[in-house]
């Protein structure tokens, strides 16, 4: 009789080897001690409730409980009648234990309950830590590469991202005039779609659980932001902090809706309630992320980071920060015998820089310019005596003294307004189809705002200028079928009058070299591509990819050179050009740079090859002579004393023709 577990064999030694060599894959797998309890939960600071409210509160409990994962069991201790306080609650996978020990602990029920939530088993790690300090190790440095790598690009390539097969795949490419330049490409990488951050550092993906942010070279994972059926999202422009919303998560007494995160850290700063998350972002952000604020009930709340309230002001309707200063710009509507008025705010002292009284006024629309040079305020107004709206647009001069503020009026109604990024330009769509017109207005240094030219009977509902300035792109998108003008504004010429039929998307690139026009499977099932143009209106590419979705550029960084730097640059360009060209008409020959790689790799590769086989045949030579009996055979004409000629000849082929038939 054998023992099995090997203790003693009838009349033999102890046998313990056999068995655990046979079944070593078996014993890997088996249970281990913690197995079974590495699945439990332990809730703190649950309320004491009798039998009555017993059950109650096991459905609050669970409903809670329940995001995290299929809880298998549950066990609530009680004494003298009541709930003791704490619970336990086991799940069905110890991975979603830890995820709800990540989200709930700290979940504030009410006013006398909030939650601390631990995993069964830390319970004997935390009786074995020592009463003296000890000091932290050190963590780890996680280098995640050098997350500004694209911008050391030799070619200055930008890059973009692309979402196609309905969503199933997200790709990043590098932009080259001949072809897109594969940089990275994932099956099921987000689950909806993509942003990048402000400066182009990260590349956040949508999950059901939560936000990703992917970067450095390879992109790898840098952050996560665990927040349940996220849906939108929003970077500070400093990308120092992300927001996040979700309408499921939110409690009257635990604001869950909208997640202020800390991207360096991963932690969670502040919760917000969301009123109506129609107008995003919510939160709007002033210029270098030291303040943000929102709108809340025709009251306008500001906020100081890190996360700290300022200011309020009552019966705001809107509001807009400065992109070049720590300036707020609202309105406040009429009331009574009160005019409405436009205030702009200097923060954080709260001064009042200009107060702009406006009367009859059906609605504001704040339009800053890219460096926060301008402010143009549309005005929709209604003067007595008359009927319709008339259109007024106020323009701030915000870098002169006191701010002095110029009108241009408009009678047609307004389609669409768009600053010159870098200028003092500004263009205006007016009038209703098929009489559509589009205007150019130039603000002066001389108090003046000069119509500078007129385009009448324009297919076009939007305006897209370059980031650079200079030129635009009307587009008629959508129901205006893909129409498209490229304009030069220095001179108001029409470069180019093209069309993308039932194009919903146009992005231009960081540098204002090339601009995309494109058609989502998002709004539009067939001719699904992308559509690559110089600014000149030049067509380079169409690239048709199968239920093509989303493509976004990846934004720049600010320079780091200087003004005086780039005005040196601007006036050696001469010097520099000669390169540039050299370059161009390199990448314009026919055979890309890759394949002329991939030919000089093949020609080393069969050189080394010709090489070796040459070397290896005079090698050979002696054997070759001892073969063929001293005879050298390398060369055709050797030994030619020996060569006798022989002459054959044999019949190929007779034919007879008759005279008669040549006649």
């Amino acid at each position: 009789m054998h023992h099995v577990d090997g203790l003693t064999m009838d009349g033999g030694p102890p046998v313990l080897l056999c068995f655990s060599e046979l079944l070593e894959d078996v014993l890997r797998e088996r249970p281990q001690e913690a197995d079974g309890i590495d699945s439990v939960i332990v809730v703190d600071n649950v309320p004491q409730v009798g039998p009555e409210r017993l059950e109650k509160l096991k459905n609050v409990i669970h409903k809670i409980f329940s995001k995290f994962g299929k809880i298998t069991n549950e066990y609530y201790p009680e004494a003298d009648g009541k709930t003791k306080g704490y619970i336990f609650l086991e799940y069905a996978a110890p991975t979603h234990a830890v995820e709800a020990v990540k989200n709930a602990d700290g979940y504030k029920l009410d006013k006398q309950h909030t939650f601390r939530v631990n995993l069964f088993t830390d319970f004997d790690k935390y009786m074995t830590i020592s009463d003296e300090w000890e000091a932290p190790e050190k963590q780890p440095f996680k280098d995640f590469g050098n997350l500004r790598h694209w911008l050391e690009d030799p070619d200055c390539r930008d890059q973009y991202s692309i979402i196609f097969e309905a969503g199933e795949r997200t790709g990043i490419f590098s932009n080259d005039a001949k072809e897109p330049i594969v940089v990275e490409e994932r099956a099921r990488w987000t689950e909806t779609y993509v942003r990048w951050s402000p400066k182009g550092t990260y590349l956040a993906t949508f999950h059901q659980r939560g936000i990703a942010l992917w970067g450095g070279e390879k992109f790898k994972q840098i952050q996560r932001f665990s927040h349940q059926g996220v849906q939108l999202i929003d970077f500070s422009p400093c990308e120092r902090y992300v927001v996040t919303f979700s309408p499921l998560m939110d409690t009257k007494d635990d604001p869950q809706a909208i997640i202020i995160w800390d991207v360096l850290t991963g932690q969670k700063k502040r919760g917000f309630h969301c009123e109506n998350s129609a107008h995003w972002p919510i939160f709007k952000w002033s210029h270098d992320g030291k303040f943000f604020a929102r709108m809340t009930q025709d009251t306008l709340s500001i906020y100081e980071t890190p996360v700290r309230k300022n200011t309020s002001i009552s019966a705001v309707l809107d509001f807009s920060w400065s992109p070049g200063d720590n300036i707020i710009a609202f309105w406040v509507p009429e009331d009574k015998d009160i005019p409405a008025r436009v205030t702009l705010m200097q923060l954080p002292s709260r001064h009042e820089i200009r107060v702009r009284n406006l009367f009859n006024v059906v609605d504001c629309k704040l339009h800053w310019q890219k460096n926060g040079d301008y402010l143009c305020v549309k005005v929709d107004r209604t003067p007595k005596g008359t009927q319709g709206v008339v259109t007024n647009f106020e323009i701030f001069r915000m870098r002169e003294k006191q701010v002095p503020v110029d009108v241009v009026e408009m009678k047609e109604s307004i389609i669409a307004f768009a600053w010159e990024p870098n200028g003092n330009k500004f263009a205006v769509l007016h009038g209703e189809s098929p009489r559509i017109n589009v205007s150019f207005y130039h603000v002066k240094n001389n108090g003046k705002i000069e119509l500078i030219k007129m385009f009448d009977k324009q297919q076009a509902n939007s305006i897209f200028w370059s980031p650079q300035g200079q030129f635009l792109v009307l587009a008629g998108l959508r129901s205006m079928n893909g129409a498209l003008a490229f304009v030069d504004t220095s001179d108001c010429t029409m470069m180019n009058i093209a069309e993308h039929y039932m194009a919903s998307d146009v992005e231009w690139d960081p540098t204002g070299r090339y601009v995309v026009t494109s058609v989502s499977w998002w709004s539009h099932k067939v001719d699904n591509a992308f559509w690559v143009w110089t600014f000149q209106g030049r067509l380079l590419q169409k690239n048709i990819k199968d239920r093509f979705c989303q493509l976004l550029w990846r934004p720049r960084p600010p320079s780091l050179l200087s003004q005086e730097q780039i005005k040196l640059i601007k006036k050696d360009l001469k010097k520099y050009s000669k390169i540039f060209e050299q370059k161009d008409r390199l990448s314009q020959s026919k055979a890309s740079k890759e394949l002329v790689d991939r030919r000089r790799t093949m020609m080393e590769e069969y050189r080394k090859y010709r090489e070796a086989a040459m070397q290896m045949y005079q090698e050979q030579r002696p054997l070759r002579l001892e073969l063929r009996g001293g005879v050298d055979t390398d060369e055709l004409d050797s030994n030619v004393d020996d060569w006798e000629e022989e002459t054959i000849e044999f019949f190929i082929n007779e034919e007879i023709v008759p005279f008669g038939d040549l006649a």
